[in-house]
């Protein structure tokens, strides 16, 4: 009878099955590590992900607060009898960064292009307008936490033609306004036209 030499053993990784296809066991030295290691880790998310909103810890008087300041931006921004309206409509957004605005079927994501915007509207349409007064429907507002906020509310505009004829513009805004530097400023916003 001949001898041979049994196959070479080829090295595995630890986490291959063996050829019987049982599944490898860590060894407990390595376990107890693995899960030193990932135990940290897991409760810290679980910490940030289970803590209160907080939101949930504003008080009813400071969401109130928070609210009626929103209301006071969008009224003092559209008083038109002010001498600068587009800088007047701007005051409502940050001095930089990016702005997202969705309007007449357009997206405009930079405050320039939305400036742009504000200004060829006031020059083509605004200026035509005859003793225009801007008129807000209720404003809705749900207070995200102490720095965001979501405003609704319908608005017209309302004037005379160049030939003497009433006409109203208006429609429904719905801003997202965040609290940046101490200042409350919309960051997106969508305006749909009244049909």
């Amino acid at each position: 009878m001949r001898v041979t030499d049994p196959p070479p053993t080829r090295l595995r990784h630890p986490t291959q099955r063996p050829p019987g296809g049982a599944r490898p066991r860590l060894p407990q030295r390595a376990a107890a590590r693995l899960v030193r290691l990932v135990a940290p880790a897991v409760a810290s998310v679980l910490v940030v992900a289970c803590r209160p909103a907080e939101s949930a810890t504003m008080t009813a008087a400071q969401r109130a607060a928070v609210a009626d300041t929103l209301r006071r931006l969008m009224v003092a921004a559209g008083d038109l009898s002010k001498p600068n309206v587009v800088a007047s409509l701007m005051s409502l957004y940050p001095d930089s960064g990016r702005v997202v605005s969705a309007s007449a079927g357009q997206v405009v994501t930079t405050r320039d292009s939305l400036e742009a915007g504000i200004r060829a509207f006031w020059e083509n349409v605004g200026h035509n307008m005859r003793d225009p007064r801007w008129t807000w429907g209720p404003m809705h507002v749900d207070v995200l936490g102490p720095d965001a906020a979501v405003l609704t509310a319908t608005y017209a505009i309302t004037h005379r033609t160049p030939r003497g004829d009433p006409h109203v513009v208006g429609g429904v805004w719905t801003a997202v306004f965040a609290r940046r530097g101490g200042r409350w400023a919309i960051v997106q916003e969508h305006l749909s036209d009244r049909q």
